[in-house]
């Protein structure tokens, strides 16, 4: 198959097809259709107003377990243990991520457990390890819809990924249920009758298994009774319900509700979505299956403006790696789309494949992308606050003085760019055209799977944009800007005067700042409208990107507690893997039983130095972390006993290098680093200890952190980063 544009934007169907199922089913997750009916009646919009939604197991997982394929290296030849590596690599620790609901009840819990217990990955969530109930609930099937996007029209390779990637966490029918998903997603690609496409799904799974069982039932029934969607569902229960199988939530009762609400969808992707969740049950996971493939097969144009809306192209995921945390809809499905190109041992089409590249930018090159842009409009003079308004239950919410619209009218760079309408602006009010580069909880309306950040932008960037006016009804400047949170100071760049049909570019070097949090950037404009003219103000943006090396310090006395809820409660800037987190006075505690770790920074940093301030509590290992790629790639450097210790963590930790010291506990010490390429230099309180050249799979980039090990207890006062 060539890899067209239409393929592109089909990846960024499906994938904007279950997020949009996804964000629908969430209110009413674990809800039975007769509840929902009495509460909601027919379902034709989303159920709830999200200020902003949070991470979602949902889309946590297929994110994130399709790294393996960038990480492992294998591409079509990947492994289970490539999908494990990922699973440790970027899943918390018993928060997060997903469903912890303890060994032997939660499926995911189970299998990384089990991981990281040494169990090989296959193994880890097979049937003959951990039993029916436990290896054939529902995550088999609704993390693996990406499989099917990297893999479009080729679903005998679609069957092979997905079989690998289920077998990680599941067994039987949880494999069973990921294959014919995953494979329904590749053949939307080249089938465009939903019955086919079911049909050719079922060879790939064993057909005396109860997967196709309960899949040709619903089959059956749908062949007699074709426009009657309710009473399939009540034909499921009484035959496929929850109470004929064991565990929380099995595959099987959810397999049918996602079978009928394809079948029963009439190719309209609407209907499809609103029926898997009037259907009850995990609707969330229900909707986003039948999202991911109701997307593919019937594009882009088929999804109602009233679903993507409201997403604003945002996408937060609760991984430990905190930029990962931060991305757009859009963003990732360039990511999917670059990862099923290489699969395909092809070239993404322009401008995507430039797109794809740029990691972070907000390019607007696929249709109906906003990357999350924002507008706040302010008087001169008045202050300005990036944070959302909070509303109570029941009070209106004004409407909104300005629009966005992707737009191919025009372009500074590819194809596309975001349109920003602003009604009747007043002399001289400043325009805010901005992107979020940190998030609080505040930001947010659910912490059902707590998401952490680490800023996607640091002092010593540089910010920059192009900024048009289409006409000259107003005089207007533009000038690149960014918002420090902890200094509440904005910073611009050099004002330009916009010429009507030019495109021109501004930008903002952000200084070194010690203890900064930058929060926003973007693009102020400034209008001039001193007789009052009632037209509105049309101006776009294209090209918002962040560069160049960061220059910071975190000062523990200036961060902030995150409080998701009473059981999640961190610190601003940072990941947490495992341990106890908190702040005491002007310093950061961390502490653990066998190992503690916290990250931050950009795991896409090169060259750089970094210092550590810290002092001992309790134990003997405490370690400055560099070079974080995730809970199982990091280089350590710190105290282990009285040993000065340079460590590896490459799947597994190991000592590359250490100098005898005389290590106390309360004496306050400053761990330094300089990596360049391979080389690594330590210091300890300026004195050079270790200089080491690792040849052997070195870590070229990642963010930084700290880690204690063995039953230690750290006291941290500053970071820094150049």
């Amino acid at each position: 198959m060539e890899f067209s544009k239409e393929i592109v934007e089909k990846i960024y169907s499906g994938w904007l097809g279950k997020v949009i199922g996804v964000r629908l089913g969430s209110p009413i997750e674990g809800m039975w259709y007769h509840s929902i009916g009495e509460k909601y009646g027919e379902i034709t919009d989303y159920l709830y107003d999200y200020d902003l939604y949070a991470a979602d197991d949902d889309l946590n997982g297929p994110l994130f377990f399709l790294r393996a394929l960038e990480d492992g290296g294998h591409g079509k030849k990947l492994t289970a243990e490539d999908v494990g590596r990922a699973l440790l690599d970027y899943a918390p620790y018993e928060h997060g991520f997903f469903w912890w609901g303890g060994y032997g009840i939660s499926t995911e819990h189970t299998a990384y457990l089990n991981l990281r217990a040494g169990v090989p990955a296959g193994v880890s969530g097979s049937v003959a390890l951990n039993g029916e109930t436990v290896a054939e609930q529902i995550g088999g099937q609704i993390f693996i819809d990406t499989w099917g996007l990297v893999t479009p029209g080729d679903p005998d390779l679609t069957a092979h990924l997905a079989e690998k990637a289920a077998s990680v966490t599941h067994g039987g029918n949880g494999i069973y249920g990921g294959i014919f998903v995953a494979v329904c997603v590749s053949l939307a690609f080249i089938e465009s009758n939903i019955e086919k496409i079911i049909e050719k799904a079922l060879t790939y799974i064993p057909a005396d298994s109860e997967y196709a069982r309960v899949t040709n039932a619903v089959r059956e029934f749908y062949g007699k009774n074709p426009d009657d969607w309710r009473a399939c569902y009540l034909y499921v229960r009484e035959n496929f319900g929850y109470d004929k199988y064991p565990g929380n939530c099995h595959i099987i009762p959810n397999a049918a509700v996602v079978v009928l609400s394809l079948l029963y969808s009439n190719g309209d992707y609407s209907r499809a979505v609103c029926i898997a969740n009037m259907c009850g049950w995990d609707t969330d996971c229900n909707a986003g299956n039948v999202g991911a493939i109701m997307g593919v097969l019937c594009g882009l144009d088929s999804i109602d403006n009233k679903w993507v809306k409201p997403i604003n192209d945002l996408m937060i995921c609760s991984s430990v790696v905190g930029k990962y945390n931060i991305s757009t809809v859009s963003e990732n499905a360039l990511f999917i789309a670059r990862q099923a190109a290489a699969l395909a041992v092809a070239e993404l089409p322009e401008p995507y494949k430039t797109a794809a590249e740029r990691t972070g930018d907000a390019t607007f090159e696929l249709p109906r992308s906003t990357c999350a842009v924002n507008v706040l409009c302010a008087e001169d003079g008045d202050t300005v606050s990036f944070e959302k308004k909070r509303y109570a239950e029941g009070e209106k919410k004004p409407a909104p003085r300005y629009a966005l619209k992707n737009t191919d009218a025009t372009a500074a760079s590819g194809a596309r760019s975001l349109e920003i309408a602003v009604k009747r602006p007043k002399d001289k009010e400043k325009i805010f055209v901005y992107k979020k580069t940190y998030y609080h909880p505040s930001d947010f309306s659910d912490s059902r799977y707590d998401p952490e950040f680490s800023p996607v932008c640091y002092p010593g960037q540089t910010v920059r944009a192009a900024a048009f006016i289409p006409s000259d009804i107003y005089d207007a400047t533009a000038a690149a800007f960014c918002y420090d949170k902890r200094h509440d100071k904005l910073i611009y760049g050099e004002r330009v005067a916009l010429c009507a049909g030019e495109w021109q570019t501004v930008e903002v070097k952000i200084p070194r700042i010690e203890a900064g949090l930058i929060e926003c950037v973007g693009v102020c404009f400034e209008t001039d409208n001193p007789n009052g003219k009632k037209n509105n103000f049309v101006c776009n943006v294209d090209d918002l990107e962040i560069s160049g090396k960061a220059s910071y310090t975190v000062d523990f006395s200036r961060e902030t507690r995150e409080r998701w809820n009473w059981r999640h409660i961190d610190i601003s800037q940072f990941t947490r893997v495992k341990g106890i987190f908190r702040l005491d006075g002007e310093a950061a505690h961390l502490s653990g039983a066998d190992f503690a770790e916290v990250f931050t920074g950009d795991v896409a940093w090169r060259d750089y130095k970094c210092a550590l301030t810290l002092s001992a509590v309790e134990g003997r290992e405490h370690y400055l972390l560099f070079r974080v790629q995730g809970a199982m790639r990091y280089y350590a450097v710190g105290f282990k006993g009285d040993e000065f210790c340079l460590m590896k963590n490459y799947y597994g930790l190991h000592k590359q290098a250490g100098a005898k010291v005389r290590f106390e506990r309360g004496r306050e010490y400053k761990i330094e680093v300089e990596v360049t390429g391979n080389k690594i230099k330590a210091s300890l309180e300026g004195a050079p200890l270790i200089e080491y050249v690792d040849e052997k799979d070195p870590l070229l980039f990642g963010s930084v952190g700290m880690a204690n090990r063995n039953g230690s207890h750290t006291k941290y006062i500053k970071l820094e980063v150049r």
